[in-house]
């Protein structure tokens, strides 16, 4: 734990790397006992650049830890259906532990059908109805990968949920509504009075500066400023965004939804952007891929 000007960096990277340490450890042991590693497809439409960059993380994690990794490409001109049939190949594959279907998808095809279609003991991005049902129930499932990576920094920085005001600022699918439900749960971490807020909540200001726990996952860049958070919170910072930086080999670096120096001298503890929550997203894919080899969720 690295601790700075007072506050406490959660640093997602060390922790990610931890994770994927612990994760190798354990391929290893089922090797030894006969068994095969797991195994994590990935279908990718079309040659949006973030995709590949991301799908190229995620199959060069898999070679990291010892899994076995498919990588199934499509053109973006696929039809439906011909996605679709791809999505069942992978279902009927025994040798194929879990599948993600690497988001956005073209225009002409269903995220909601293509998704549906994901056996849900494959579904390692935990995105199919019965994992979130199941989520929403409190059964065992699989967790979509980021608000379980945000759940293991919790764990591993051992952070009071109980009895905390959360606000969580966002209400996607993938990150804010299965986070609110996750911290309001009878659970640790959870056990948390939850308000969910997005872009048409009134005195937005007011409520995030209300927050023990603020979880920022809006997708605008610098959206949570100093005068929004209050003495001592915890900031889980999701977002992520590219801005021009000609200091940087790479002519940009990255930045989140808050802004980090003005929000860091106000929290008690806080995640950076890069190297918070995103190497978490990863490690927690990978994680939900050893259960699905396993057989734990859906026994």
């Amino acid at each position: 734990m690295e601790q700075k000007k007072g506050f406490l960096k959660i640093d997602g990277k060390a922790v990610s790397a931890t994770i994927k340490e612990e994760l190798t450890e354990e391929v290893s042991a089922m090797k030894k006992q006969g068994m095969r590693a797991p195994h994590l497809a990935a279908i990718l439409v079309g040659n949006d650049g973030a995709s590949q960059t991301y799908v190229g993380a995620k199959v060069k994690a898999c070679e990291q830890v010892g899994f076995e990794s498919t990588l199934i490409r499509m053109e973006d001109t696929v039809s439906e259906a011909e996605l679709l049939a791809a999505v069942e190949r992978v279902n009927e594959d025994p040798d194929i532990d879990g599948l993600i279907v690497q988001l956005p998808l073209p225009k002409h095809i269903s995220v909601e059908k293509v998704t549906a279609r994901i056996r849900p003991e494959k579904d390692v991005d935990g995105f199919t109805p019965s994992n979130v049902g199941r989520m929403t129930l409190g059964w065992p499932a699989y967790i979509s990968a980021t608000p379980n990576g945000i759940l293991e920094l919790f764990k591993r920085y051992k952070i009071e949920t109980s009895g905390k005001h959360c606000v969580v600022i966002g209400r996607s699918h993938i990150v804010g509504s299965p986070m609110s439900i996750l911290m309001g749960r009878n659970a640790y971490p959870g056990n948390c009075t939850v308000t969910l807020t997005h872009s048409r909540t009134r005195n937005l200001k007011e409520i995030a500066r209300s927050a023990d726990i603020l979880i920022v996952a809006i997708g605008k860049q610098g959206f949570v400023t100093g005068d929004m958070v209050k003495e001592g919170a915890v900031v889980i910072d999701v977002g992520i965004h590219r801005i021009a930086d000609e200091s940087k080999k790479s002519g940009f670096r990255l930045v989140g939804d808050v802004v980090f120096d003005e929000v860091a001298d106000k929290a008690s503890a806080i995640t950076p952007v890069p190297g918070g929550v995103g190497p978490m997203t990863i490690a927690s894919l990978l994680y939900n891929t050893l259960q699905a080899a396993k057989g734990e969720i859906y026994s």
